[in-house]
């Protein structure tokens, strides 16, 4: 299984992470099957939120984990509530439901608008309880997600020097229009943080729409200088077909990446297919879309 350092935190992750939300889709003992299976495979940084599935993934985590299996990996989850009390409850019912003392990382889930960056660095903000909660060793490590606008993600990395670790999507369309890839990933980079990308597919839009092959869409991802990749699956043969990528993933050239972008730039991009993303138009209706949800 190939591995990397994810930033600061030190933590050797592998390079494909099992997506939290997918796997409580088909229910408890299938979702049981893939962690297993996975460990099996060499996966060891598994996702997870508090949101997903109305609390089940979490569940699974916590029936799939027992027998020592939660000392061989490493496991994250996420807060979307903004409060520093919010937050803090919210970590207290993870850890109930994971059946665990602690998370590897915790982190600030999904912020989409400027003004859930104004609740969560004000006084009493969920800012407070990311950081209480690691000088309490509840969590190892913090760090916060989102899909929906760089600009979100530029202002939190501007804010607050603790963060540790940034999710957001990384994907072949993305770079043409409110690029990640082009506006977050390098200045994570530059800031020695963990990369954790999530959307290859833009929640299974590119191959729905005939954009890309999904081995496409997994190894772009990963060939752009990223430390690991979250990504749901929905049964152990996916999971089988997505580690079996990662396993045997050729880094594409610079004039590949080029001629990829030349070819999805002259197709459907833009809040059309990453309809997670702010929409090009003030004026149209922006819904909220959860992480993990379908389109």
């Amino acid at each position: 299984m190939p591995m990397a350092t994810l930033g600061k935190t030190g933590l050797k992750v592998s390079k494909f992470c099992v997506g939290g939300h997918h796997m409580g889709v088909k229910g408890l003992e299938n979702g049981i099957a893939i962690i297993h299976r996975a460990i099996e495979l060499g996966v060891n940084f598994f996702d997870c939120a508090h949101l997903y599935n109305k609390g089940l993934s979490e569940e699974i985590y916590g029936k799939a984990l027992a027998g020592g299996r939660r000392q061989k990996i490493l496991l994250m989850s996420k807060a979307h509530l903004r409060t520093r009390d919010q937050a803090m409850r919210q970590l207290e019912e993870s850890l109930k439901r994971m059946e665990t003392d602690y998370l590897d990382l915790w982190q600030c889930h999904q912020v989409t608008t400027q003004e859930e960056v104004d609740q969560i660095l004000a006084p009493n903000g969920a800012l407070e309880a990311f950081v209480k909660a690691k000088q309490q060793g509840k969590v190892r490590h913090i760090g916060f997600t989102g899909h929906a606008d760089p600009a979100v993600h530029q202002r939190l990395l501007g804010s607050f020097d603790g963060w540790e670790t940034v999710q957001h999507p990384v994907n072949l369309i993305d770079p043409h229009y409110l690029s990640f890839i082009r506006n977050v990933l390098p200045k994570v980079r530059d800031k020695g943080l963990g990369r954790i990308a999530m959307k290859s597919n833009a929640i299974g839009s590119i191959t729905k729409n005939g954009i890309a092959t999904i081995q496409e869409c997994l190894r772009f991802a990963w060939s752009q200088d990223i430390h690991t990749l979250v990504s749901g699956v929905e049964t152990v043969e996916q999971l089988e077909q997505n580690v079996l990528a990662s396993k045997s993933f050729r880094k594409m050239s610079p004039q590949e990446i080029d001629a990829l972008l030349a070819r999805t730039g002259r197709g459907p991009h833009g809040s059309k297919i990453e309809e997670y993303k702010k929409k090009e138009s003030a004026a149209s209706f922006h819904r909220l879309h959860y992480d993990g949800e379908a389109v």
